[in-house]
């Protein structure tokens, strides 16, 4: 039976999507996993999202709470808000409290990946207090570490992504993920996907 990957994101103007469907082609490089993309619901009304400049949503389905149950593992993904994880992601876990009164997700993995305005926006500090939401539902949290290579190291590149997950730096909106970036998500989904495939089966 496949290993089953949900990859789970929102995203506001496309960045962390675009990081989404990166790591959905790492992770498909892997021989029995099955890997799906899902949005969590927006929150906000269609009317400030105009007044902001967001496009309109792609078609990838909204997820559901209980869906969740359905993954062996999971890669979260979201646009970071003043060092923290978007609140429609939070309100989407939020919404998460009977997966874990019955620690339904307890036992799988997790990994994280997020977007940040500047090099300094967060990115670390929003994957340390992601953690907690992870650690409350018992779910193993997956770093990446330094497994990417010397991409990691390069010093000449302004690029997001960290020992911690995947990232990558929007400049309030108007820069578009680099070919780094992009090598260290599609990488992030290859090694997920290993270890997850390894813990489940």
């Amino acid at each position: 039976m496949a290993t089953k990957i949900y990859i789970v994101y929102y995203s506001t103007y496309g960045h962390v999507e675009r990081l989404a469907h990166e790591i959905l082609k790492g992770a498909s490089t892997v021989d029995g996993v099955e890997v799906k993309l899902w949005q969590v619901p927006e929150t906000l009304p269609e009317k400030v999202l105009v007044k902001v400049g967001a496009p309109p949503k792609s078609d990838v389905p909204n997820i559901t709470a209980h869906e969740l149950a359905d993954a062996d593992g999971f890669i979260f993904g979201f646009p970071t808000k003043f060092g923290m994880m978007a609140s429609q992601f939070k309100a989407f876990l939020d919404s998460t409290g009977g997966l874990w009164k019955t620690q339904q997700l307890a036992g799988k993995p997790a990994g994280l990946f997020f977007s940040t305005s500047s090099q300094a926006g967060g990115q670390e500090s929003t994957a340390l207090t992601a953690v907690t939401q992870l650690v409350h539902h018992g779910l193993i949290y997956v770093p990446i570490g330094y497994t990417a290579g010397a991409v990691m190291f390069d010093m000449e590149t302004v690029k997001g992504g960290s020992p911690y997950g995947a990232g990558t730096i929007d400049g309030n909106g108007t820069r578009q993920p680099c070919e780094i970036e992009l090598q260290i998500a599609f990488h992030q989904g290859q090694y997920f996907a290993g270890i997850a495939k390894r813990l489940c089966n």
